[in-house]
């Protein structure tokens, strides 16, 4: 389970919500929730608003791997 999707779950969102709430494609969230690592440095941009959405820190979302 990768840290954003551990964390959005946390938070009881759902893809779609949180996909529409961070103003990215749903599809760009299954696929980062799909990988075995976490958001790279490349979709940082993505990162940042999910973040903010989820408000933590961007950090939290590159750190670690499977949780």
């Amino acid at each position: 389970m990768t840290n954003l999707q551990r964390i959005r779950l946390e938070r009881g969102l759902s893809q779609s919500q949180l996909a529409k709430a961070a103003n990215i494609s749903l599809r760009s969230i299954q696929a980062y929730e799909q990988k075995a690592k976490d958001i790279n440095k490349l979709q940082l941009q993505s990162a940042c608003k999910l973040a903010k959405v989820l408000s933590i820190r961007p950090e939290d979302l590159l750190e670690g791997g499977e949780a």
